[in-house]
């Protein structure tokens, strides 16, 4: 299952996707988590210090293995450098899954070893000084969002991805690729207005959203959310001693998290579990192509000097049973 959290910058996202993938650890499920926003805070938040977080190689640097990687024996991608971030898979792609090891997870991928288990880390990487002024954070995410593109999962694995704060995710096709968007809201006016954008942007492609109240201090917080966002708000969240010991680098063991807060990750997990009933691998598939399309007709084909349209597969769907190339 894919999962993303979402939210304005200081909602507390980071903080939850990393609660939420500790809660999936400890059940023993294998989880890939990604840092997908520049400002890389994924890491230290599942226990890495300065050094180890600094020290995980960015995906963006490694676009061109990726690439090469994914393409496999595509007929249709006639090299490496004509793959963008939309570009779709086909017939002889190489696809990713959860519970495998690739080249690429050889090249991006650290495990990061929690106290109810361990995770696969990969992380788009922070803007470097060569970046500044010439480059947008989509040459960092868009690494992102080709893996996504070839990733297969299937139930009781799960791919869980701290986005880029704010609405900036609808810059790109990413914010459909996932089964479950988790939208973290404080119960403030600004809280809740990138759940609107939100709820505007993604009401046309079929996105499963849920409001996560955090920073909830009581009955008054809870009715202002309810008010604002109404059915949407699946579970809130409020202060938590086990958190303010991990921000301080101090975190107790996960069983100790408070009672309320793993009742609200249980919570989240069984609304992602229950999504899996309804996942349609064709509309998956036709909403790929529809942003490749979009994306290669604004700028890609012009950038690659190649009609981009034709990487299309119009045979293939990515499923759970779809075969990668070897």
């Amino acid at each position: 299952m894919k999962i993303a959290f979402v939210g304005k910058g200081g909602s507390g996202k980071t903080t939850l996707s990393s609660l939420f993938i500790r809660h999936l650890a400890a059940t023993g499920a294998p989880v890939l988590a990604v840092d997908a926003d520049i400002n890389q805070h994924l890491g230290p938040a599942l226990g890495l210090d300065e050094e180890q977080a600094a020290e995980l190689p960015a995906m963006g640097a490694r676009l061109p293995l990726i690439k090469d990687h994914l393409r496999g024996t595509n007929p249709r991608i006639a090299s490496a450098e004509t793959m963008i971030k939309t570009t779709p898979p086909g017939e002889g792609s190489r696809l990713l899954r959860i519970r495998e090891d690739n080249p690429v997870y050889e090249a991006c991928a650290r495990p990061v070893e929690l106290d109810g288990g361990a995770v696969r880390l990969m992380v788009t990487g922070p803007f470097t000084e060569a970046d500044l002024g010439v480059a947008c954070y989509h040459s960092k995410t868009g690494a992102v969002e080709l893996c996504l593109n070839h990733l297969v999962d299937g139930r009781d694995e799960y791919a869980v991805v701290d986005m880029t704060a704010g609405s900036d995710s609808f810059a790109s096709g990413m914010f459909t690729r996932f089964d479950m968007t988790f939208l973290v809201a404080e119960p403030t006016r600004k809280g809740v207005s990138v759940y609107r954008q939100y709820q505007d942007y993604a009401r046309d492609f079929g996105v499963c959203l849920k409001v996560v109240g955090n920073k909830v201090q009581g009955q008054d917080d809870i009715d202002f959310l309810r008010e604002q966002v109404g059915d949407d708000l699946l579970v809130t969240v409020g202060h938590s001693d086990w958190v303010r010991s991990m921000e301080k680098g101090r975190p107790p063991r996960f069983s100790l998290l408070e009672d309320a807060n793993r009742r609200a990750l249980q919570a989240l997990q069984d609304a992602v579990d229950a999504t899996y009933e309804h996942r349609d691998w064709e509309r998956y598939t036709r909403q790929m192509v529809h942003f490749h399309l979009k994306n290669a007709q604004s700028w890609g084909d012009a950038r690659t000097g190649a009609d981009l349209s034709s990487q299309v597969d119009p045979d293939f769907v990515l499923r759970e049973e779809a075969v990668a190339t070897a």
